[in-house]
Parts: C-alpha cells; sequence; structure tokens
C-alpha cells in the first residue's frame, strides 16, 4: 500500500524531455499512482527542495516522499545537488535514487559516498524501465517505511 500522506509527490531531476516523458509513462505503466514532478536541473530541484522562487507554494509544491535524480544536467548537475541535499538536515532524510545512464564505477562510488539511497543504470528499453518502476514501487512505495 502507497504512504497516506497529503499531496504526496515523486519528484524527478532530469534535463531530458523525452527521458521525463517515458519515465511518467512506465511508472503509469507499473502502477504508480503517486504524481511524479518534474524539474529540469539541479537549480530547479534545489528550488523546489527549499520552497524558493516559482515552487514557494508549499501546499502545490510538498515535500517529496522519493527524488529520483539524473547526474548530468545542466546548470546544477545531480552530483553537486546530492551533496548538497545529503549535507542539509530536513532534506537528508528524502530517498534519493540516483538515476542515470553512466555505469562508472567512480560514480556509483561517489554517488553512495555523497548519501545516494540507490544507484540505477537507466534500462534501454520501454519494457525495462516499466519492470525498474514496478521494483521501485514494491520497494520504496509498498515495503519500506518512509520518514
Amino acid at each position: 500500500m502507497e504512504p497516506e500522506r497529503s499531496n504526496p509527490i515523486i519528484l524527478l531531476a532530469e534535463d531530458d524531455e523525452e527521458d521525463r516523458m517515458m519515465l511518467q509513462d512506465a511508472s503509469k505503466e507499473a502502477g504508480i499512482t503517486i504524481p511524479i514532478r518534474c524539474v529540469e536541473n539541479g537549480e530547479e530541484l534545489l528550488d523546489f527542495l527549499y520552497q524558493r522562487k516559482s515552487f514557494a507554494d508549499p501546499h502545490a509544491n510538498p515535500r517529496p516522499l522519493l527524488i529520483l535524480l539524473d547526474l548530468n544536467m545542466p546548470k546544477l548537475d545531480g552530483r553537486q545537488a546530492l551533496e548538497e541535499i545529503k549535507n542539509e538536515e530536513h532534506l537528508r532524510k528524502i530517498p534519493t535514487i540516483v538515476f542515470t545512464t553512466s555505469n562508472a564505477r567512480e560514480e556509483i562510488r561517489r554517488a553512495y559516498a555523497s548519501g545516494a539511497s540507490s544507484f540505477i543504470i537507466k534500462p534501454f528499453s520501454f519494457n525495462s524501465l516499466v519492470d525498474m518502476m514496478k521494483i521501485i514501487k514494491h520497494y520504496w512505495l509498498e515495503t519500506v517505511e518512509l520518514p
């Protein structure tokens, strides 16, 4: 059963529009009913989390249950955003899944050292993406207790 919260969301930080749309479609196909909100770079991610600028309304922009974070984004990349999130007391409890095309061992090591909750390499096919979102749903939304 998905967590009961007022206005729960999943926050996706991804600069590629096609990847954003595919992930949202895969999530629906996987049975995830929690809305996925999107930001396009690390600066927007932090603005959303700190409820600044266009994300200042806390009712319209609630604290996410989960963050899906691409590493390679413009302005402020996912690596820098992850470090800031995990160094901030009120944000570090949000599970943050690095979701990227990189499979470099150093990237994986650095992500976990910076506080990533998981590191997932983006699947190449839509069916594999749906399967991955089913796993995320089962584990992160139905099994573990989130703060």
